[in-house]
Formats: C-alpha cells, structure tokens, sequence
C-alpha cells in the first residue's frame, strides 16, 4: 500500500475504476509519439453517433516542470503547466482555457504521510474556491470537498467521505451533491497473480429516494490481455476485453446490451491506443 492517505479523489477511485474505466459505445483512436528531448504529442479522434471529435496534444518536460497544450477541433485551446516538488511533498498545477477569460485557475497539492491536501482559486475577481482535504493513514482515512463561490456568496459544493484499505481491499463512503446522494464502494482483490477483482457501488439519492447499484468483475486472461464485466440493478450489463500488443499500445472492444430490452441494439465502443 502506498504511504500516506492521498488526495480526496482518491477515495473510491479504485472501486470506480474498476466498475466505469474504458468502458465505452463510440470509437476512438490515439496515437503517441515522443522524441529524444521529451517532447510528446498525442492525437485522438472519437466518432459519436455522427459527429466526430478530435484534439492535439502537447507536452513538453523540462526537469520538474511539465507544459501540456491542447487544441480540439472547435479550436478551444487548453494549457495546463504543473510543478512538482516546488517545496517536499508540494505540487503546483496552473491551468486555463482559450477563449475562456474566466477559467484560469491556480492549484496546490500537498501530501503528507499523514494528510492530503488540495486547494485551487479561480483567476478571476470573484474567483471559485475549492478546498480538500484528506486526514489519516494508508490504512483508514476521512476528508471532505468543498468549492465556495466569492461572487454569489454560495457553497457550491459540500462533500464529504472515509476509506478503509488493507491489502486486499478496499472500502468507502461518501456524501456528495450537498448531502443529496450518498455513495458506498467496495473493491476487493482475490487473486493477485490474475488481477482478479470484484467491485461494487451503491448510490442512494434522498431527494428522488432511488438506489443504484453496480457490482462487476476483473481478469487478466493472460499479462497482455484483461477482462472486464459489470451490470446494474436497471438490467444495463457490459463487458470489455483489452489487449497490450506492443509496450502501452491497447486495443479495447466494449459492449453493452439492455436485459430488460433484449430487443434494442446493442451499444459496440471500440479504442485503439498506440504509442510507437
């Protein structure tokens, strides 16, 4: 297990990971390429329905400091530049938006064996403050997420979760939506050598009193080849098989089928990823 409890988001992320990552019903293709001197660029392309998405990615690395530059067909241009390790345990990221004027932001990460902590501003005059804040250790850990907006005087955001970690599993609870939903996960690992692992996720919402709950399953068939298949209580069941046919190049076909509607056609995602 890895030292101290990490950021906010993190608590829960491998139950989601597992139930949610790559899943997919569109087609996208990646290409990676890197030179000598650190520079990568990646391009992508996704086709939704008709409508086909695309961007390019930038980013150049000098010593601690890594530059990422995005520029997606609708010609929005996106810059995020991160700092790591300005001071022990600290990371600084600035980021904004291209022709946004409103969405600069400046962000600060601090771990610690013992807490993580992340705040960000808005670069605005009445900015968007956000706070978060883990306390604990890798084994038990409680924090909370909360964005306050300066110019309407409104708590935009209270969240509010807890971790338990041992070496073979995972559980969480947390709070979101303004006390709203309430969300519990569990991740567990039965066979390391496989990377067999099961996940489940409860959402109850008070203010329309619906549950959802979502449990699924992992597998590597082989070191290169990985199974995935998961299901919820309104009858959506989907699976995943992705292979690693070259160094971090992945091919990924998913589906989804309706149980209660056998009839509707069902949803095919297909992803190719290369990094020559």
């Amino acid at each position: 297990m890895a030292k101290g409890p990490g950021l906010y988001t993190d608590i829960g992320k491998k139950a989601r990971d597992l139930l949610f990552k790559d899943y997919q019903s569109d087609q996208k293709f990646t290409l990676t390429t890197h030179s000598t001197n650190g520079l990568v660029i990646t391009s992508s392309g996704t086709k939704k329905g008709d409508q086909i998405l695309a961007d390019v990615n930038t980013q150049i690395k000098r010593g601690n400091v890594t530059a990422d530059i995005k520029v997606d067909a609708d010609s929005n241009l996106f810059t995020t530049v991160k700092v790591d390790e300005p001071a022990p345990g600290a990371k600084a990221i600035f980021s904004f938006r291209v022709p946004d004027q409103r969405s600069g932001k400046v962000e600060l990460q601090y771990l610690h064996d013992y807490a993580g902590i992340c705040t960000s501003i808005g670069l605005t005059a009445n900015p968007v403050v956000n706070f978060s804040g883990v306390l604990g250790s890798n084994a038990f850990a409680v924090g909370t997420d909360i964005s306050f907006d300066t110019k309407t005087g409104d708590l935009t955001k209270f969240n509010a979760g807890a971790s338990f970690t041992r070496a073979d599993l995972i559980a969480s609870l947390n709070l979101n939506d303004k006390a709203d939903a309430l969300n519990a996960s569990y991740y567990h690992v039965i066979n390391p050598l496989t990377s067999t692992a099961v996940g489940a996720e409860v959402t109850h919402r008070f203010s329309t009193n619906e549950n959802t709950l979502t449990i699924g399953s992992q597998h590597a068939l082989d070191p290169l080849t990985t199974l995935k298949a998961r299901v919820n209580n309104f009858g959506k069941a989907s699976a995943l098989i992705q292979h690693e046919w070259r160094p971090k190049s992945f091919f990924t076909i998913s589906g989804e089928v309706d149980t209660k509607a056998i009839e509707k056609s069902a949803k095919v995602g297909l992803a190719l990823a290369l990094k020559p």
